[in-house]
């Protein structure tokens, strides 16, 4: 075990056994020098995210593990998008460095290979959409931070399998800002690295006796830390809540529209050396700024069938052009508490964006490979290559990529509806009922492939190449054909009863348990392909072979049902401090893309050959706050069946399914030392392993570090109707394998981050931050279109950012 390991788990282990035993000696410990406003706040933080009441219940006293951030705390961690956020909670590790969307998030012994299967994403305790995740779609996409937002909830296990969308993983509920009686009125405009140009307005306040309002949104244009020479993110977002007061509760209606174009970002060149232990800077490339995107490639044309072109353009990148409409009503009438949650979404997330393929190799090694395939009887460098842009002659020795053009188009649709009622049906015994549907569509069209050789060069140039048998291998770049299109229709529907019963055994004791049953049917309409040629010419290879839909459609339906179910219990220590224990057994149903991998409804039928994924979880937990010290320290084991993983390749589909156990620890500590000053740790560390798949039973779950965590000083300088905050924070994240077999290694890597928030009496704040300053090389994923060890030499991976400064300027009017 290494010095960081030791170090963390020493330290989580010394914490536990100290806080325990002070938490049964003592009361509630005393800082040196007194507590503030912030640390109350901590202490009597309610949360309503997993609780059976809709009023919510104190974090400290809750059965499970739940991470708050409000706004202050979301805005110091300087999160590059909402995925982002997610490194605030232990458990977790956010692939962030896509963009603003098109994470991919892993929990802590929950095995997925992309996307965020395991992470939902909601809105005031609704599901923005019902399924997590699809292909070219997780949950974060649909979602942009700005000032709007009060906190973030997250919520990993415990009774999450009962209520909303029964995520088995980590529910991320984010709370709008509600109109209060004393006003809050905001302007920022920030700028920072990549030409970043942003403006935020929130406004909220009371409108009448009884009715409340906000209205706030965002603006803004940039290049981003990558810059493809056009804008990276442009557009913005607006939000409204109107709200009113009810005798014992209130009902509120909102409105979220948001229009952005985003870049997203794949891998990049670099040289790997020992087994991919060591990884450095491809030759004249920064990994940490550059992208093979450029202007010479953003507008694009799709060959998709004889006779039709498509037209798209690289700046849409993963965009969203959405709406969310939705109400929250609850009240107590009668000694009855009810709740119910309702909404609609509907919007495009398209991705227009660009996909790494082979490894690099120079411009003479294509040539000869080119020449062994199409022109065998030739000499290996026969032909030519050319720029696009420009002409003249390639180098032989020049360094040259094949990166896919793609376009996804998705059009999501939703409805979901939570209702629940709670009542004290006796003294200590709180039962709640309630139910959930979903109606969910996606309409989809696929051109995967479309491949385009081009340098491996910042913003790449184009390449041409021709053989001397007339064999035109790249024209317009355009090096491979489309080889996977379908176009599909999709829509689900899912029901869900539920039964939850909290039991106050004494003052100190307090157990829960609850059941769920849930239903869901799946519907889609996938188009036949086939293979042709576009222009009808068998000199032009890169469209033979194209996939095209015949016009004809494979209907394919599936219904399933399942039970899922949580026991917990919390025994109180003191006021502020517990201990909790939990069980549960969950699901996840199979999502649209399962019955197109499918393919057949024999296969769809098949339970063993097209699983639902089934998870058992077991947690042991302690928590404390008060004015010295907080600590919320989680054990966890879990074992999973039936997970099915989707690997694209650069010419194909690969489909598997496994199972995994994991178990480990997450902590979040923080001490108080001294007034004005907090050291805070968080993360995780934990073994999970696949399993029931001979292919990879033994192997570590992909993509997750054994071992991560954060480190966060603040320290607050009161001057005088002024103040200056500093904060920072060291994060590690250990070696991971990129893939399931265990050949693709990761890196650790180690980033600091660090920013100042001066406020300047009561009207001004100015914040300046910077992230990755040290400029740190970090992987986040290898080449996930390739299957097979990561070689030795030129390779393509996906790094973090470079460092990034951003400054703030807000005024309270």
């Amino acid at each position: 075990m290494n010095q960081s390991k030791q170090f963390v788990l020493s330290t989580v282990a010394l914490a536990v056994l100290t806080l325990v035993s002070q938490a049964q000696a003592a009361g509630q410990a005393t800082p040196q020098e007194g507590s503030n406003a912030a640390v109350t706040q901590e202490i009597q933080q309610v949360v309503v995210t997993g609780t059976a009441s809709a009023s919510g219940t104190r974090r400290i006293d809750t059965s499970f593990s739940i991470t708050t951030a409000n706004e202050e705390q979301l805005k110091a961690a300087s999160p590059s998008s909402t995925a982002d956020v997610l490194k605030l909670v232990p458990g977790v590790y956010a692939e962030a460095t896509g963009g603003q969307s098109g994470a991919n998030v892993e929990v802590r012994g929950f095995p997925s290979g992309s996307d965020s299967p395991f992470v939902s994403v909601q809105l005031n305790g609704n599901p923005i959409y019902p399924v997590p995740v699809l292909s070219f779609f997780e949950g974060t996409s649909a979602f942009r931070l700005d000032d709007t937002i009060e906190r973030v909830e997250v919520l990993r296990g415990g009774p999450s399998t009962i209520y909303s969308v029964g995520q088995p993983g980590a529910t991320m509920n984010f709370i709008l800002k509600k109109g209060d009686d004393v006003p809050e009125r905001t302007i920022r405009l920030t700028t920072g690295t990549g030409n970043l140009r942003r403006g935020d307005v929130f406004v909220g306040g009371k409108l009448a006796d009884g009715w409340y309002g906000t209205v706030g949104g965002f603006y803004r244009q940039g290049h981003g830390v990558r810059d493809p020479q056009f804008k990276a993110d442009d557009g913005g977002q607006l939000t409204a809540t109107i709200t009113r007061k009810l005798e014992g509760g209130e009902v509120t209606a909102y409105v979220r529209a948001t229009n952005e174009k985003n870049a997203f970002y794949t891998g990049v060149p670099l040289i790997s050396s020992n087994n991919g232990r060591t990884i450095s800077e491809f030759p004249g490339f920064d990994p940490l700024t550059g992208t093979l995107m450029s202007n010479e490639m953003r507008h694009f044309t799709i060959d998709a069938a004889p006779g039709k072109t498509l037209e798209r353009d690289l700046a849409d990148g993963r965009g969203m052009k959405a709406a969310v409409w939705g109400v929250d009503y609850e009240q107590k009438i009668n000694g009855w508490d009810v709740s119910n949650k309702a909404n609609y979404f509907d919007g495009d997330l398209n991705t227009i964006s660009m996909f790494t393929g082979d490894n690099p190799q120079t411009a003479a090694t294509y040539l000869a490979a080119a020449n062994t395939k199409y022109n065998p009887t030739a000499a290996s460098s026969s032909g030519s290559m050319t720029y696009v842009n420009g002409g003249g002659a390639v180098d032989p020795n020049q360094q040259v990529v094949q990166a896919g053009l793609w376009s996804v188009e998705k059009q999501l649709r939703s409805f979901t509806d939570e209702l629940r009622v709670s009542r004290e049906v006796f003294p200590g015994h709180t039962l709640t009922v309630g139910g959930y549907y979903a109606n969910y569509k996606s309409d989809d069209e696929w051109y995967l492939g479309n491949a385009h050789l081009m340098t491996a060069t910042p913003n790449a140039r184009l390449i041409n190449a021709s053989l001397t048998n007339g064999t035109i291998v790249s024209q317009g770049g355009k090096s491979g054909n489309v080889f996977y299109a379908p176009v599909a229709n999709y829509k689900g529907n899912n029901v869900a009863l539920f039964l939850a019963d909290e039991w106050k055994i004494s003052d100190n004791l307090r157990v829960d348990a609850g059941l769920r049953r849930e239903r869901q049917s799946l519907e889609g309409s996938i188009s036949n392909l086939a293979a042709g040629d576009t222009d009808n010419n068998p000199l032009t290879v890169y469209n033979n072979g194209t996939s095209i839909p015949t016009g004809s459609f494979t209907r394919l339906e599936r219904d399933d049902s399942a039970t899922s179910f949580t026991v917990g219990g919390l025994y109180k220590l003191n006021k502020d401090a517990s201990v909790f224990a939990r069980a549960n057994t969950g699901h996840t149903f199979i999502y649209f893309d399962d019955l197109r991998n499918a393919g057949t409804q024999a296969a769809v039928n098949d339970r063993n050959g097209v699983p639902n994924p089934k998870v058992k979880q077991y947690e042991l937990g302690f928590k404390t706050a008060n004015s010295l010290y907080s600590a919320y320290i989680n054990a966890f084991y879990t074992e999973f069946t039936g997970i099915s993983f989707q690997q694209i390749t650069t010419d194909a589909v690969l489909n598997s399914v496994s199972g995994s156990r994991g178990h480990g620890v997450e902590f979040e500590l923080a001490l108080r030392p001294v007034k004005n000053l907090q050291l805070t740790l968080t993360g995780d560390y934990q073994k999970s392993k696949y399993r029931d798949n001979p292919a990879i039973t033994g192997n570590e779950v992909q993509r997750q570090p054994n071992l991560q965590f954060r480190f966060s000083p603040s320290y607050r300088i009161p001057l005088g109707d002024n103040a200056v905050k500093l904060y920072g924070t060291y994060t590690y994240v250990g070696d991971r394998w990129a893939d399931q077999a265990n050949l693709s290694y990761l890196p650790s890597y180690k980033t600091l981050d660090i920013g100042a928030l001066a406020s300047i009496g009561a009207n001004w704040e100015v914040r300046v931050a910077a992230t990755n300053l040290t400029n740190e090389l970090g992987l986040t994923e290898g080449n996930s279109r390739l299957t097979g060890a990561q070689s030795s030499g030129p390779i393509n991976a996906r790094p973090i950012f470079g460092r990034a400064v951003e400054a703030s300027l807000l005024y309270r009017f």
